[in-house]
């Protein structure tokens, strides 16, 4: 594995579990006031073709951090739907 990617995957590390407080906040509240549902659908779609660009360029990091970040970001979408706050 080259040095680069494992900066990458240290970036991946901090990066993608930024998300984890929003998701269990919005789980255990219930609630996703505050949280815009338009920035969430465009952060999706940044995530999706960032993921393809790493596949398309073989990035390990790239590949697991979007992937991750996919799942949580579809969870805060689907909590957003769900409580309609």
């Amino acid at each position: 594995m080259k040095s680069i990617e494992i900066l990458g995957l240290i970036a991946a590390v901090f990066t993608t579990s930024s998300f984890f407080p929003q998701v269990y906040k919005a789980w255990n509240e219930k609630s996703t006031k505050g949280i815009s549902l338009t920035m969430y659908i465009a952060f999706l779609i940044g995530i999706i073709l960032w993921l393809i660009y790493g596949y398309y360029i073989n990035s390990l990091s790239m590949i697991v951090a979007n992937t991750v970040t996919l799942f949580l970001v579809l969870l805060v979408i689907v909590l957003k739907l769900k409580y309609k706050d």
